[in-house]
C-alpha cells in the first residue's frame, strides 16, 4: 500500500509538471510540448527563427534550436474505385468496377527548430501585465469580465443549495457559479464550468462521442488548471486532489487519454481571454487620454465646413472680369463644373 501511494504521488507530480508546462506553451501539440520539455525544461515562449525576426528579436550566436515536428503533408496520385454522388461504387456494363486516378493528401511531419525567448535578444516582447492585476480587485474584475466575454453561454452567480461551487447545465446550456467565494476560487470554478461547456455540451458529445463522468471532470479541472497557471493563479492544492478524487485508477487513465483535448481547450480559452484583455487595455488607454486631453478636442463646437467651389458654381456665385455677363458666366460655370465633376 505504501509503495502504491508513492507510485500514485509520482504520477500526480508528473501530471502536474506537464500541465504547468502546458500553461506556458498552450498552442503547441502535446507531442511538441513534451519534446520541448525534454530538451529545454525552463522554456517559456517558443517560436521559429523567422517568427522571432518578425518581432525584431534575433537568436543569439551559438544557440541550438529545440527540435520539434511540423506538419509537412504531400500529395500522391492513387488509383481507386470510382464512386457515384451517393458514395456507391460505379460498374461498367460488364459488371466490372470502374477505376480512376485521384489525388490524395498524405499526412506527414518533418523536424524543424524552434527557439525559446531566453535564446534571443532584441525588442521587448509586449505583455498583458496580468500578473500585476490579478491580485487586486480591479484586476480581478478585468479578468472576470474577459472570461465571461470568452464563454459563449449565459453565466449567473447565485446561491447554489447543493453546496457545489458551480455547475454547467447541459439541458439549458448555461453556467452557474456560487456567489461570495474568493477571487481565485471564482476564477477557477468559472473556467472549470466553461471547459465543461466547451467540451461536454450536447453538440460536443454528438461530435466526439460520450465520455465517462470521471473523464469529463478530469478534462474540465485540468483545463482550468492550465488556464489559471497561464495567468499566474496557482490552483495546484485544489486541482490535483480533485482530479485524484474523480480518477478511477492509480495511473489516472482519463487524464492520460485526454491530454490533447485539455491542451486544445486551454489554448482556445487563453487565446480568447487574451483578445478581450487587449481590448480592455485599449479602452482604458482611450479613456485615460480623453480624461487628460478631452477639453482640448473641439468635439462640442466643430468648425463649420467650408463651401466647395463646385457648390458655389452650381449656385451661380462667380467672380472675375467677366462678371455680369450671363452668357459667358453660364458657359464658364458649365465648363468648370464639368471638369470638377
Amino acid at each position: 500500500d505504501a509503495q502504491e501511494s508513492r507510485g500514485l504521488g509520482d504520477v500526480y507530480k508528473r501530471q502536474k509538471k506537464y500541465l504547468k508546462f502546458c500553461a506556458k506553451l498552450p498552442r503547441y501539440s502535446v507531442n511538441n510540448q513534451i519534446l520541448i520539455m525534454l530538451q529545454k525544461p525552463d522554456a517559456t515562449a517558443c517560436q521559429s527563427f523567422g517568427a522571432w525576426k518578425d518581432m525584431k528579436r534575433f537568436v543569439k550566436k551559438g544557440e541550438k534550436g529545440i527540435r520539434i515536428l511540423a506538419p509537412s503533408p504531400f500529395k500522391i496520385e492513387k488509383e481507386q474505385q470510382k464512386l457515384d454522388e451517393s458514395g456507391k461504387p460505379v460498374f461498367d456494363r460488364n459488371g466490372h468496377p470502374i477505376m480512376e486516378m485521384v489525388e490524395v493528401e498524405v499526412k506527414a511531419f518533418k523536424p524543424v527548430s524552434t527557439f525559446d525567448i531566453s535564446q534571443t535578444d532584441g525588442e521587448p516582447v509586449p505583455t498583458l501585465g496580468v500578473e500585476e492585476i490579478i491580485g487586486g480587485v480591479d484586476g480581478y474584475e478585468t479578468m472576470l469580465d474577459a472570461i465571461k466575454n470568452s464563454v459563449p453561454v449565459p453565466i449567473t452567480f447565485e446561491d447554489i443549495p447543493s453546496g457545489a461551487k458551480g455547475y454547467y447545465n447541459v439541458e439549458e446550456n448555461r453556467i452557474a457559479v456560487q456567489e461570495g467565494m474568493s477571487e481565485a476560487q471564482t476564477i477557477k470554478t468559472l473556467l472549470h464550468e466553461a471547459s465543461h461547456a466547451m467540451l461536454h455540451s450536447r453538440e460536443a458529445r454528438k461530435n466526439y462521442g460520450e465520455k465517462t463522468k470521471e473523464q469529463m471532470e478530469c478534462e474540465a479541472e485540468s483545463t482550468a488548471f492550465v488556464v489559471c497557471s497561464h495567468y499566474g493563479v496557482d490552483t495546484s492544492d485544489y486541482t490535483f486532489p480533485y482530479v485524484a478524487g474523480w480518477s478511477s485508477g492509480k495511473e489516472v487513465p482519463e487524464l492520460k487519454a485526454s491530454l490533447d483535448t485539455i491542451r486544445r481547450a486551454a489554448s482556445e480559452l487563453i487565446t480568447k481571454i487574451d483578445e478581450h484583455l487587449k481590448a480592455i487595455d485599449v479602452i482604458r488607454d482611450v479613456d485615460a487620454f480623453m480624461e487628460e486631453h478631452g477639453d482640448e478636442i473641439p468635439f462640442a463646437d466643430p468648425e463649420p465646413p467650408k463651401e466647395s467651389i463646385l457648390k458655389k458654381l452650381k449656385d451661380g456665385v462667380t467672380s472675375g472680369k467677366d462678371e455680369g455677363r450671363p452668357d459667358i458666366e453660364l458657359g464658364r460655370k458649365k465648363e468648370v463644373a464639368f471638369a470638377l465633376e
